[in-house]
Order: structure tokens, then C-alpha cells, then sequence
């Protein structure tokens, strides 16, 4: 059994305005523009600087770190992205595709890398994975593309499960393309999908109510950010409903999920953080392939199990690369 660990740095922790320290020093400053919480982005931050450092670049003594939140109200961020562009930052971080977005729109000029589950090319994100043309690059989990391997966990997980339901965010960049290749596996094999939507916190009590009503046997958790950040209130519902829910990531099972295959955000935000680096010493993001991860995790929670009262099939324990106890 491992457990991930975070190392915590400092950055954008500073009292000062953008505008004030851009006087007092020289060196450059990185934008992390973030459609989540200070909870969640912190954590992006810290692996982000364990990126820079691998290229020589120290959070807080070579580059400067400063972060626009959107607390989940995507609504907020084209004017987090204007303002990071008028601060004239030497790069942003976008965390996940609708901060990259709204960065792409504010900036044409700006350096921006980005971190999500999307296709980037079907997206209109990047011209191609090879050489994604303008000014952004990045890395990609193909989260939505992994839906087909979700469903087909739940399937083993759940035997002859009649019904399987997709938690889904409407208005996320991620949630169309997950769900048109979800529903094109589930009509494949014959699979009945419920779609549900919430578009806040405030929706996920009735969505579970619904997926309860209609006897779904097991929830996929689409690949939206936002959803990231409600591991805890997910994890709650699905206890009192319960009903076995998969997720996209292995931190969401550290925190009490049942299940989760999917990449290390972690490592992808490392990653970023090595490209920005890269960037940062005058590299072209038009030049820097999109990263795709070469690893994809399961990992189970038997402890979740347990109190759902599901015994999990000794061939899904035997492929897991983590078992939490």
C-alpha cells in the first residue's frame, strides 16, 4: 500500500500586488489560472514547482508565482485571464481545459500551459499533439477517452448491472466529449447509461436521488475538474446511497472513493511545471508536443468496500496498482 504525498511550496502566497512586486524585482512571474478551489490548486501548485525545480528554477528566489481562483464559477474566468494578461505575467498555468480556454481567448501572445483530460486537437485547443502551433501547449490525461475502461470496471465490479449512471457537468469542455464516447461503448455492448447533470454542489443531492430512483448499480464520476474538488461531499453521497462509484483519480480513493482509474495529476502537473521551465528559458510552446501519460492507475478502496457491503472480485484486486486498507 503507498500513499501520495505533496510537497508543499509557498508560491503565490504573497501579500503584495502583482503590480507592486513586477517593480521590486525581475524576475519573471507565472499566472496559475484555476477553475477550483485554493484547496485543490495548491496541491497543483506544489507539484508544479517540483517541475520548475527539476529545470533549476526555485519557486519564490527564480520565478514568482501568483494564482487566480474561480471556486468552481467557470463564469469567472475569461476576467481572471484578462486580468493576469493586463499584469502582464511572463506565463499562465491554466488548470484544466476551461481556464485554458479562457486564457487561449485573452491572449494570443502569452506562453500558457495547460493540464486536463480533453482532447486538445478535437477541442480547438492546439493545432496537433505533435506541434500544437500558437501560443499553448501542455498535458492531456485523455480522461474522457478512458470512460470505456470506467464502464467496463463497473461492469466487473457490479456483475449483470442493469443501469450505470455518469455524473456529468454540462458546461465543461471535458463532459461532451466524455459522454459521446461513453454512449457510444454503452450502446456497443448493450449497456443501459443514466446521464446526470450538476453544475454546482448544490445539484448533488438531487442527482443522487435521481440515480438512486432509477436503481442505477453503479456511478461513473465524469472527468470535470469541479468534480475533483467534491471527492469528500461525492464520497458522502454515494455512502448514503450506497451505491459503488469510479472516479477519474487516485487522490479521490485516498479520500474515501471506492475506486479510480485513470493518470497521476500529480505527475502531470509535475510535468507542466517542467515545461513552463522550459518555456521560461525561452522554449516555444508551439514546439512542445502535448504530453499524453503512459500510465494509468487502478486503485481500490476496501475499507469503501466494506461499508457498501460489496466484495470486490479477487481479479480486480489482483490488477489494482494500489490498495488502500
Amino acid at each position: 500500500m503507498r500513499r501520495r504525498e505533496f510537497i508543499r511550496l509557498l508560491g503565490g502566497a504573497v501579500a503584495l500586488p502583482l503590480g507592486a512586486r513586477a517593480e521590486q524585482s525581475t524576475i519573471p512571474v507565472v499566472g496559475f489560472l484555476s477553475s477550483l478551489t485554493a484547496q485543490v490548486t495548491d496541491k497543483r501548485v506544489a507539484s508544479f514547482g517540483q517541475g520548475l525545480r527539476e529545470t533549476g528554477q526555485i519557486v519564490d528566489r527564480d520565478v514568482t508565482i501568483v494564482q487566480r481562483l474561480a471556486d468552481g464559477q467557470y463564469d469567472r474566468l475569461p476576467a481572471l485571464a484578462a486580468d493576469l494578461v493586463s499584469q502582464r505575467v511572463s506565463l499562465i498555468a491554466a488548470l484544466a481545459p476551461p481556464a485554458a480556454f479562457a486564457a487561449k481567448t485573452a491572449t494570443a501572445t502569452i506562453p500558457i500551459v495547460f493540464v486536463g483530460a480533453i482532447d486538445p486537437v478535437k477541442a480547438g485547443l492546439v493545432e496537433s499533439l505533435n506541434r500544437p502551433g500558437g501560443n499553448v501547449t501542455g498535458i492531456t490525461f485523455i480522461g474522457a477517452t478512458l470512460g470505456a475502461k470506467r464502464l467496463e470496471l463497473a461492469r466487473e465490479l457490479v456483475p449483470n448491472v442493469g443501469l450505470v449512471a455518469l455524473l456529468t457537468h454540462p458546461d465543461s469542455p471535458d463532459a461532451l466529449e466524455e459522454l459521446r464516447d461513453l454512449q457510444k461503448v454503452a450502446k456497443a455492448i448493450g449497456q443501459q447509461l443514466l446521464v446526470v447533470s450538476a453544475t454546482n454542489d448544490r445539484n448533488f443531492e438531487a442527482a443522487f436521488a435521481s440515480i438512486a430512483q432509477r436503481g442505477a448499480g453503479a456511478l461513473l464520476v465524469g472527468q470535470d475538474p469541479f468534480f475533483f474538488q467534491s471527492t469528500s461531499q461525492l464520497v458522502a453521497l454515494a455512502a448514503r446511497h450506497r451505491i459503488p462509484a469510479i472516479f477519474g483519480n487516485g487522490e479521490s480513493v485516498a479520500d474515501g472513493a471506492l475506486m479510480s482509474y485513470g493518470a497521476s495529476i500529480p505527475d502531470a502537473w509535475r510535468l507542466a511545471g517542467t515545461y513552463a521551465g522550459r518555456i521560461l528559458k525561452g522554449a516555444k510552446p508551439a514546439e512542445l508536443p502535448i504530453a499524453q501519460p503512459t500510465r494509468f492507475d487502478l486503485v481500490i478502496n476496501l475499507k469503501t468496500a466494506k461499508a457498501l457491503g460489496l466484495n470486490i472480485p479477487n481479479t480486480l484486486i489482483g490488477r489494482a496498482d494500489e490498495v488502500i486498507e
